[in-house]
């Protein structure tokens, strides 16, 4: 599934607002248990990597189109998204915040949208999957900023609010995965509260 440019940057701008809202309300709570064996600053420096992979894969531009989907961008990826390298990332992205990670964050968002605004989603640039466009790639930050910044919320006990734009695209992905995956059935019976787990969309 592709997405218009303007409803993919829209969703982009609006995640990223949202995870900068959510890290100014830390507070003091940063060496707070974030997700796994991640702190809560360690969450919100692997959020970060959402915003500073567009800068830096614009940097690098590619030469042809090798993945064509968010979902095909996470289904190359699935071998390298676990493991003891993306904790440290993670840990080394959360230090790298400085001594104010909420202001580093609101900085890092300031300068990123406007820089997303100037583009027209046809530049090409090198993922670590592939050469991409940014108007497919985009979605995938967008996704990562809806997931991780969900995963803050739950980390300071407030309720995942996230924007519908952001979170339209999360879910469209997920459910271009689960169906490219075979196992859209699956997820729907969950959702549908068919598997247990008290949750049920209807």
């Amino acid at each position: 599934m592709n997405f218009p440019w303007n409803e993919s940057r829209r969703a982009f701008a609006d995640a990223a607002r949202w995870y900068a809202g959510m890290a100014a309300s830390v507070g003091d709570r940063w060496e707070a248990p974030g997700l796994g064996e991640w702190t809560v600053r360690d969450l919100v420096g692997h959020t970060s990597r959402s915003l500073l992979t567009v800068e830096e894969y614009l940097a690098r531009p590619a030469a042809s189109v090798e993945i064509a989907s968010a979902a095909a961008y996470y289904r190359a990826i699935r071998h390298a998204t676990a493991g003891p390298a993306v904790a440290q990332r993670g840990r080394d992205a959360g230090a790298a915040l400085g001594t104010d990670p909420a202001a580093a964050v609101t900085e890092l968002v300031a300068r990123v949208l406007p820089f997303v605004a100037t583009k027209d989603g046809d530049e090409l640039v090198t993922t670590i999957a592939g050469g991409m466009r940014l108007a497919d790639y985009l979605p995938t930050r967008t996704f990562e900023l809806a997931v991780h910044t969900a995963d803050l919320a739950v980390a300071l006990g407030v309720a995942p609010s996230m924007p519908p734009t952001a979170a339209a695209q999360a879910l469209a992905v997920v459910a271009d995965l689960a169906v490219g995956d075979g196992v859209a059935g699956p997820l729907l019976l969950l959702a549908t509260g068919r598997t247990g787990g008290g949750f049920s969309v209807l």
